[in-house]
């Protein structure tokens, strides 16, 4: 026999069963729809805001004199070391089986160490505001990814708000191109992040591996990610991992490491809540928060073409988030 209780935001299902032994009782509570969207949003806002100010935080480094290789090492090797002693506190610790271990590296590559190495360094060529924009590109590469392979239904208002997103993209791409000092390399280089960021969602969310928590997943990635840098930076001649560790740059290591934690940390949480193209918008979100800072804290020039860019990627935002809200989340 089955009693469904319904209490506000909370769903009881209770299963009294005749045995042998007398009244078997199991008690299931499920979360709402209208919660997991409260904290999917909330997870959505708290990384994007990091990640505008990670990117940030590299320009300053690299005007600091400290090089894009160094500074995303030391900062994820603070990180993982966070993240490890708070899952150690949860008493959450990260699986380190084959397949786990085979997880971390392949994520750490596309999401953290090559994309965000690719970021670093090219904020000095490029600018923070056409970083952070182009990072708004994932959501069309991880919605037609997850739509070959399965993973989400075809959703009309998704596919309205990556076209928009797109289209803003498309916007700053050209007024960047054609600009007469422009750095054509690094702008190609920087097109190829979002490419390795959508691969990575997709892969993550795949690949989890069964039973895992998010906070024991993530320090493994940042230390994952850590590994593959230091394997490079000795192993390519034209890379370096030297660095003068003064004060300064000893703060912005810390701080950086600090936002690195928190970052990955609310990602795996998205992740497990919103899944992959939800999980894309971080990159469009974190735009709004990264360009201001660039171009108040920083005093960089804004392109004129940030405006119209940054409309319709928040118009793309909000027909992705009308398509999320229709979809049961996992």
């Amino acid at each position: 026999m089955f009693i469904n209780i319904d209490l506000p935001n909370t769903i009881y299902n209770i299963e009294l069963t005749n045995s042998a032994d007398g009244i078997d009782m199991s008690t299931q509570t499920h979360s709402s729809s209208n919660n997991k969207a409260i904290v999917a949003l909330a997870a959505l806002l708290g990384c994007s805001i990091l990640l505008g100010l990670s990117i940030n935080l590299a320009k300053i480094a690299i005007g600091e004199g400290i090089a894009a290789l160094p500074f995303l090492t030391l900062s994820l090797a603070g990180a993982s070391l966070i993240l490890f002693v708070l899952s150690s506190l949860k008493n959450q610790h990260p699986p380190r089986n084959i397949s786990a271990i085979k997880y971390y590296f392949i994520s750490a590559f596309f999401s953290v160490a090559g994309s965000n190495l690719i970021f670093f360094s090219a904020v000095a060529h490029v600018g923070v505001s056409f970083v952070a924009l182009t990072i708004s590109l994932p959501p069309l590469l991880t919605y037609v990814a997850a739509l070959l392979l399965g993973m989400e239904s075809y959703s009309r208002w998704r596919a309205a708000g990556v076209a928009f997103a797109l289209g803003g993209t498309s916007v700053l791409v050209v007024a960047k191109w054609s600009a007469p000092d422009s750095d054509q390399f690094w702008i190609l280089l920087t097109l190829l992040g979002p490419i390795l960021l959508a691969a990575g969602n997709i892969y993550r969310t795949t690949h989890w591996p069964k039973g895992a928590q998010a906070e024991a997943l993530a320090p493994g990635m940042l230390l994952a990610a850590t590994i593959t840098l230091m394997i490079a930076g000795i192993t390519v001649p034209s890379m370096s991992l030297s660095v003068t560790l003064d004060s300064s740059t000893i703060a912005l290591l810390l701080f950086q490491s600090v936002v690195f934690a928190g970052q990955f940390l609310l990602l795996f949480i998205l992740q497990k809540i919103g899944g992959p193209v939800f999980l894309s918008l971080i990159g469009a979100v974190s735009a709004a928060f990264g360009i201001p800072f660039a171009v108040i804290l920083l005093g960089e020039p804004m392109l004129a073409a940030v405006i119209p860019s940054g409309v319709l990627i928040m118009v793309g935002i909000i027909c992705m988030m009308k398509g999320q809200s229709q979809t049961a989340y996992a």
